[in-house]
């Protein structure tokens, strides 16, 4: 698509964990406090892997959203495009037909929390920033030039997910593949996203990386790189709570766990889990389905 429409003036909210608003005011964000900072994750498609069909509607995307803010979510995540493996892709007409009416009904009851916007579109992403989003979540770390120019025209917050695309398409490999494996293509691949977006001018404290346990993984790359966590804001040169990670519901942690079979929807034990051990390492900031 072409970059016409795609420079708006946008001026949306600042997400809370935006480090330089909190140095400007009193310094007593969510992440200044040290305590973790949950991403409700809010699926409106009818093809997600743990939650397809269930909130499409407005009223019940609205009631899962004030039950997740009851239990302590700070920001919603909201997405109408699955990228589970062999899910199928969504136009930017379609995929703003289901948010619309979800980002409209949320804005009006629940003002004070910010929303994130996950897609890959970039024509999808300008009507968010300007129905009010506060951060974009671009699970091919803004590789789309249009995307990459539309962060680097706003002033939102930026979550940049590594992830491995082939002829087009995010790339699922065979998972079941436990040799061992390094993490260190999964890093480099990593420092590419961060690099992409500071090389366009764009302030790192607007910037979450996210690891993108799964996306083009196998089981031996997810745990490599869970494990490879402790060092990983060392190898890249990033602050730990700039960092956002996604393991909620993930087929890595059933693997981890010894129980490949178990479904989606049984893994929140094991998310919880995953949360506590990142969060003792340091980590702050957990896009999830379940709060615990």
């Amino acid at each position: 698509m072409g970059d016409a429409n795609l420079k708006p003036e946008a001026r949306c909210l600042k997400p809370t964990w935006d480090l330089r608003s909190q140095k400007k005011s009193s310094g007593q964000g969510p992440l200044s406090q040290g305590g973790p900072f949950f991403v409700g994750i809010l699926n409106v498609t009818p093809d997600s892997f743990s939650d397809g069909g269930r909130f499409l509607a407005p009223e019940r995307a609205l009631a899962q959203a004030l039950r997740l803010a009851a239990s302590g979510a700070a920001m919603f995540d909201v997405g109408a495009e699955s990228t589970r493996p062999g899910a199928t892709a969504v136009s930017p007409m379609e995929e703003w037909a289901r948010l619309a009416p979800v980002l409209e009904i949320l804005r009006e009851r629940l003002p004070g929390l910010p929303l994130s916007l996950d897609t890959r579109h970039a024509e999808v992403a300008a009507k968010g920033l300007d129905a009010g989003v506060s951060v974009l979540n671009d699970v091919a770390g803004f590789s789309d030039s249009a995307m990459l120019d539309l962060a680097r025209h706003s002033d939102c917050g930026l979550i940049a997910m590594r992830s491995r695309v082939r002829d087009g398409a995010l790339w699922m490999p065979d998972y079941g593949i436990t040799t061992a494996c390094v993490a260190d293509e999964a890093v480099r691949e990593l420092q590419a996203v961060r690099d992409r977006l500071l090389d366009q001018g764009v302030a790192p404290d607007r910037i979450l990386l996210d690891p993108g346990f799964g996306f083009g993984m196998t089981f031996g790359e997810d745990l490599a790189l869970w494990r490879s966590l402790p060092r990983l804001p060392e190898l890249l040169s990033w602050p730990m709570e700039q960092f956002c990670i996604g393991v909620s519901r993930k087929r890595f942690l059933a693997w981890r766990n010894g129980t490949p079979e178990l479904p989606p929807q049984e893994r929140d034990g094991l998310t919880a889990v995953a949360h506590s051990e990142a969060a003792a390492m340091g980590y702050r900031v957990f896009r999830t389905h379940e709060l615990p």
